[in-house]
């Protein structure tokens, strides 16, 4: 409703102006020079098929989908865009044509402070790019140097252990399960990149910079018009571009707050404390290409604390509010970690491959709420055909992961929580096994996978090992709210807040 209200508002009163500015673009742009686009929706004059979207439009284009094609072609404003939607075509789009589709549609919303220009998710795969996922990869996401990181990830959930017991056994209050994994996730991410920790438990910053993501996060994924009609972009007719600005600036001051403090010890001659900001700042010395000045550290971070701390709390909160709903799959998970762990010590991370139903439960989680449900907008860099059809070059693609986690040739069904069938299966979710492909695949993989992977089932598991969760007095598990909204990430319209009782054999 409010992305139809918005629209309509809009386009009301620019109805003219886009007439007159855009009908020669329309015109040029239509004449598709004999390409035989995949099939879909009539679109409108002018508007195209906005009003298909919706203010969900994972759900939207799936149903349209289900409708035209897996592949399907939708007119939104000037620009032609295809959605894919099944297992098949996400293989024709990552693996067989990787390279022809690496390249990014870059929303205006993340167009601001240069971030764009900078930044590991939204460059095209140029030399920087690839410099800056070497860096990733060999200095922070690599098994040894995870590994090196145990004990402090390990200190952090012990100490979400001790906030979730103060705040549910001492004052009787009910856990808001997302905000305190994102507190935790963050300042295990900051714990990793800066040697501190940005939010207390505790007080009230962890809220504003839960906030302060979570606005980058909704403006990025909401519906722009001027990313349907680019004329429009200088104007910025929604203030889009405005409000994300104001939460790039102060993810920025947070950034430069710790370079300066890093540098300024530097000059003091103080011991380095070897960690993520250390190595960068290596290199930029070293200045070996990688060329990490003061805007390219604020990108990367930027790009590290959104995408880690976002996606990864929202895995949480989705996983625990399935099982609340899912009371003898909670018992079952439960029961595998009493068996396995027991109550007597806390988990460690060397324990997650003895967990065969904790790892089903995260898969199942996943394929249901992928995190980023249309992953990052993608763009042909040159003319390909697709399953018969033709993709002309500067075409924006997007890969409807949500739909494809439900999709019914690859499912059974798709629609009910059932970690059971992971079991006895070898799909898994690190890019090769396209019917779950939450983190992408290809080359644009998300390179913080590893850490997600550690960071989600540490918490989880510890989560479900000292406490007994149930919903507040009155809601039984049919009644929970599973509503969700969008914005880049799938977030629960509702978030969820349970009540944790202590384990008593703990």
């Amino acid at each position: 409703m409010e992305s139809s209200l918005w629209l309509l508002l809009s386009l009301g009163v620019s109805v003219l102006f886009l007439l007159l500015l855009l009908s020669r673009a329309t015109k040029r742009s239509s004449k598709s020079g004999g390409h035989q686009l995949p099939p879909g929706p009539t679109p409108l004059p002018v508007v195209g098929n906005l009003f298909e979207l919706g203010d969900k439009p994972h759900r939207s284009l799936a149903r349209l989908a289900k409708l035209y094609s897996p592949v399907m072609t939708l007119r939104l404003g000037q620009v032609t865009t295809v959605f894919v939607s099944s297992p098949e075509m996400a293989g024709e789009i990552l693996q067989k044509n990787d390279a022809v589709f690496s390249s990014r549609w870059i929303p205006e919303a993340v167009r601001v402070l240069a971030h764009s220009e900078a930044s590991m998710a939204w460059l095209p795969p140029c030399q920087r790019w690839r410099n800056l996922r070497r860096i990733c990869k060999t200095q922070l996401f690599t098994a040894e140097r995870l590994d090196s990181y145990q004990s402090l990830r390990r200190e952090k959930v012990q100490e979400l252990m001790q906030y979730i017991s103060d705040s549910s056994t001492s004052k009787g209050l009910l856990v808001h399960v997302g905000r305190v994994a994102f507190s935790t996730t963050l300042n295990l991410i900051s714990r990793t990149v800066f040697s501190v920790d940005l939010v207390d438990l505790y007080a009230e910053s962890a809220q504003e910079f839960k906030q302060v993501v979570e606005g980058i996060t909704e403006e990025a994924g909401r519906a722009n018009l001027s990313d349907y009609f680019p004329l429009l972009a200088k104007l910025d007719p929604q203030g889009i571009r405005r409000r994300s600005t104001k939460y790039f600036k102060r993810l920025h001051d947070i950034f430069d707050e710790q370079i300066d403090r890093r540098l300024h010890r530097e000059r003091d001659g103080t011991t380095a404390r070897n960690d993520f900001l250390d190595e960068l700042l290596e290199h930029q010395v070293q200045g070996d290409g990688t060329k990490f000045d003061r805007q390219a550290l604020k990108s990367l971070f930027s790009d590290i604390f959104v995408a880690g701390s976002d996606t990864s709390s929202r895995t949480v909160e989705w996983a625990m509010a399935e099982l609340l709903r899912n009371p003898r799959t909670m018992a079952k998970v439960r029961e595998e970690i009493g068996r396995v762990i027991g109550f007597a010590r806390a988990v460690e991370e060397a324990d997650i491959g003895s967990l065969p139903y904790l790892q089903a439960t995260v898969k199942e989680t996943m394929r249901l709420h992928p995190p980023v449900p249309l992953l990052l907008p993608r763009l042909a860099e040159a003319t390909v055909e697709l399953h018969g059809y033709e993709i002309p070059e500067g075409t924006r693609v997007l890969i409807n992961v949500w739909a494809i986690g439900r999709d019914s040739s690859a499912w059974t069904e798709p629609e009910e929580f059932l970690p059971e069938r992971f079991l006895n299966s070898e799909v898994d979710f690190r890019g090769r096994d396209l019917e779950l492909i939450p983190f992408g695949a290809g080359r644009r993989i998300c390179p913080g996978l590893p850490l997600a992977y550690r960071m989600v089932h540490l918490m989880l598991a510890s989560m479900l090992q000292r406490f007994e969760w149930r919903l507040p007095e009155g809601v039984e598990p049919g009644d929970l709210d599973m509503e969700e909204k969008l914005g880049l990430t799938l977030i629960m319209a509702s978030p969820l807040k349970a009540m944790a009782v202590p384990t008593k054999c703990c």
